[in-house]
């Protein structure tokens, strides 16, 4: 008898510090989700407009790139607006816009396939079909009035376009 009272009051004792220590794990595990939700709630996170206007200027660029058959360069620009697009469908999914975006997806595959081939008719040919896709979306979403065409002047004035041959 005195050895199941014995056993008793030891599981009794093992149960009450399991749970404290329970518990004391659970509270530190809460502290430190809420700081992570805190951090991120607080972390930079680019906004519509800033996606857009990396993509505009990466549409330039691979415009001048392509005109002077930098394809090197060209590739690297198409590359990037592609990515720019994916960040879009990560990031900015509560969006109306990011639900009409992937329009320009078979566009820009036109494009890196007429970069891949390194031929110019078919690169301006694809370059004009993304640009008007871009005022296609726009329109789509009501944003017709920001209205994208091919650059007529070179604004980045600190680069060089053409490929030394």
């Amino acid at each position: 008898m005195k050895t199941v009272l014995i056993c008793g009051i030891i599981i009794i004792i093992i149960s009450i510090f399991s749970c404290n220590h329970s518990t004391n794990n659970e509270q530190l595990l809460q502290k430190r989700v809420d700081s992570l939700e805190n951090q991120i709630a607080g972390s930079y996170k680019p906004g519509f407009g800033e996606f857009m206007s990396g993509i505009q200027a990466h549409h330039a660029k691979l415009w001048y790139a392509g005109k002077n058959e930098n394809w090197r360069l060209a590739d690297f620009e198409v590359h990037e607006i592609m990515e720019l697009i994916q960040d879009i469908k990560t990031y900015e999914t509560g969006r109306k816009e990011s639900k009409e975006i992937d329009m320009i997806d078979p566009v820009l595959d036109s494009v890196n396939n007429a970069i891949e081939h390194k031929n110019p008719i078919e690169f301006r040919k694809s370059f004009i079909l993304l640009t008007n896709t871009c005022n296609d979306c726009h329109k789509a979403v009501k944003f017709d009035f920001n209205v994208v065409k091919i650059p007529d002047f070179q604004q980045f004035s600190n680069q060089d376009f053409k490929l030394e041959k």
